[in-house]
């Protein structure tokens, strides 16, 4: 366990090797997790959209469903990620929440997938996100708790590698499970029920002795940029990247119809097939990036230059007219997203301001990952009716999408904690 300043009460940066039992039992809660959440997120929210409302008003109705979900997704990561640090349960801090949000994830998952309305679909994929995120906050928190600066690299990058197999996990159950919505939508979630548990009885959880002080509210969910600038441009970099990957991602089934011509039958075995080399790009890049990274102790160019040429890639998409190009794409893409996932959430450890606020820290963080699903989905749909009376401008939108990856790509060079 990390060691504790007892003059001040608080958690220290851990400094021993993490142990290998954490870090196997990491990777596979968060592949199964990833499987549950990202299927629906993917491929199962588009489908079950479809088949409520048909035509051309489903990229609105899926913008509706996927930008309230992703904004009760900002609030429930930093407000469950501060929970947990201020936690004084006999099982941990961490613990408790991780198992309990990833139950209220499963039930919610249930409410979509029995769900006949876009108005019923929506509440449950709001409930979902809030779920997921009183899980994944802490989840993610364990690595500042446990994992010290030289193993990061390397560990940051299996956890991507582990989240993106379970993305590619997760497209390929809800293409096979597309026509049965409750075994897409629930069967992986009741895995990831026990995944969670497993994890929660290995993790060698802190456990807070010491009742914090009262903070005010707005410290819940607010670090102060200019008295932490690092962390400002580590959140910004963050932010643009995740809008650039969602501005896509959120049309990509239809895309595949609209621009490249497919079927609604055989778009979402499309999309795994394009997910499966984006994958295994990804997974040849990401570990040798955090290596690399660990060995070198530098981060910020590996960033940048892989946040470049995600936006070069997704500026490509807006030429692609065929099933051959689009895969030629998707594998730039999983090269690009290989090197950022490998080195990226530990250059973001590295600039927390404060360990003992790790969870909360790291919430206000996953705003830029959460706050652009919320945005991407309206401005996507926005960018594709604009000058289009078919709501099939694309090259605006993947163009658009470039040119927030390059501003990504410039505004994590000034950071200075981190070579």
């Amino acid at each position: 366990m990390v060691p504790i300043r007892d003059e001040h009460h608080s958690f220290a940066e851990p400094t021993r090797p993490v142990g290998r039992r954490y870090v196997v039992w990491l990777i596979i809660a968060q592949f199964v997790f990833y499987v549950a959440l990202l299927g629906p997120a993917i491929v199962g929210i588009g489908i079950k959209v479809q088949q409520i409302v048909p035509g051309t008003e489903k990229t609105s109705a899926l913008g509706t469903v996927a930008g309230f979900g992703a904004l009760f997704a900002v609030v429930g990561n930093v407000l469950f990620g501060r929970l947990s640090d201020r936690t004084m349960s006999r099982w941990g801090r961490r613990r408790p929440w991780i198992v309990a949000g990833t139950v209220v994830m499963t039930l919610a998952l249930l409410v979509m997938a029995l769900g006949r309305s876009v108005a019923v679909v929506t509440a449950g994929w709001c409930l979902a996100q809030l779920g997921a995120n009183a899980t994944l906050a802490p989840f993610i928190a364990t690595l500042a708790d446990q994992v010290p600066t030289f193993q990061r690299g390397s560990v940051s990058a299996l956890l991507g590698i582990a989240q993106n197999v379970g993305i590619l996990g997760g497209t390929y159950v809800a293409q096979r499970f597309q026509h049965q919505i409750v075994i897409m939508f629930v069967a992986p979630a009741v895995v990831s029920v026990g995944a969670m548990l497993v994890f929660a009885v290995v993790l060698p959880d802190q456990r807070l002795r010491i009742r914090p002080p009262p903070a005010p509210i707005k410290d819940w969910f607010w670090v102060n940029p200019l008295e932490h600038r690092d962390f400002a441009l580590a959140w910004a970099s963050r932010f643009l990247i995740t809008l650039a990957t969602y501005m896509f991602t959120t049309f990509r089934l239809y895309f595949l119809q609209d621009r490249v011509g497919l079927s609604p039958g055989a778009a979402p075995a499309a999309v795994t097939v394009g997910v499966l080399i984006y994958t295994v790009a990804l997974i040849a890049c990401g570990w040798i990036a955090g290596r690399i990274s660990d060995r070198t102790g530098r981060r910020k160019i590996l960033v940048a230059g892989s946040t470049l040429l995600f936006g070069a890639g997704t500026a490509a998409l807006s030429h692609v007219t065929t099933l051959g190009q689009f895969y030629g794409v998707e594998a730039v893409l999983g090269v690009a997203s290989g090197i950022y996932v490998g080195v990226d959430l530990a250059l973001v450890i590295d600039v927390l301001p404060n360990p003992d606020d790790a969870g909360k820290d790291l919430g206000v963080f996953n705003i830029a990952n959460a706050l652009p699903q919320t945005v991407a989905p309206v401005l996507g749909a926005a960018l594709l009716a604009l000058a289009s009376a078919t709501n099939q401008n694309y090259t605006l939108l993947l163009y658009s999408a470039g040119a927030a990856s390059l501003l990504g790509a410039l505004v994590v060079l000034p950071i200075r904690k981190v070579k």
